[in-house]
């Protein structure tokens, strides 16, 4: 595992294979992280155990070579991430990818409220997809056809959410963190909290900072692999 206490590029196999602990950038997509990866290390055979959206970031565990056999163990982990709900604003997108479409007074919400809402999302809950996901139907992205402007119907599938914890609250700014299983969308989180509380809610920040045991605080932002590669392999590319 290659992770920012990492000394010495050096004695590593990025053609046999490695997992590496990158912090992704906000702005870039999960694939932008693995094509820039590839680059550096010059490696064709390279993948990530588990998307964050482009507006999200964090935690990426990435895998090159022989050990992109891995990646389902790793997909299979908890997911740990904190963020921000904003209350009152609601977008097709769920976050602010897409324009605000509404938005609602929150004067009224009180922190009983919040507090209650939150309860009824831990545990095993059915979560329906948001349109805007990488989710394919019959061949096709959902984000893609949402961008149409189309939208089909999406069956709720089961997440568990093991802890939700709300750290502040300073309307319409809700922050929190949540532990939740794989295939769990916390757009679509932050939207249905804002419907239970009939003024909507939309993901203003999200970061994702573990993933199993494996911590954000011990990986590598993508500058920092560009220099140890540089530095300890002789390989320059540009980031």
């Amino acid at each position: 595992m290659i992770t920012k206490a990492t000394s010495d590029f050096s004695q590593f196999d990025f053609s046999s294979g490695e997992v590496i602990l990158i912090d992704k950038p906000i702005g870039w997509s999960s694939f932008k992280a693995v094509y820039k990866i590839r680059q550096a290390t010059g490696v064709k055979k390279v993948g990530h155990a588990g998307t964050l959206d482009p507006l999200a970031s964090g935690l990426l565990i990435i895998c090159t070579g022989k050990k992109t056999k891995e990646i389902t163990k790793y997909q299979d982990f908890e997911k740990t991430y904190t963020g921000t709900i904003t209350l009152g604003q609601s977008s097709p997108s769920m976050d602010l990818e897409t324009e605000i479409s509404s938005t609602n007074s929150t004067e009224n919400i009180t922190e009983k409220q919040i507090l209650e809402i939150r309860d009824t999302f831990v545990g095993k809950i059915a979560q329906i997809p948001p349109m805007y996901s990488a989710i394919k139907v019959n061949g096709k992205s959902l984000y893609k056809m949402a961008r149409k402007g189309k939208t089909i119907e999406r069956l709720p599938r089961e997440i568990t959410v093991s802890s939700f914890e709300i750290k502040n609250i300073s309307l319409p700014q809700v922050d929190f963190e949540i532990v939740c299983s794989k295939g769990t969308y916390i757009r679509s989180i932050a939207n249905d909290f804002g419907e239970k509380l009939c003024c909507g809610g939309l993901l203003s920040s999200l970061r994702r900072t573990k993933i199993g045991c494996y911590s954000v605080e011990d990986a590598l932002d993508t500058n920092e692999f560009a220099v140890k590669i540089k530095d300890e392999i002789g390989r320059f590319v540009e980031i």
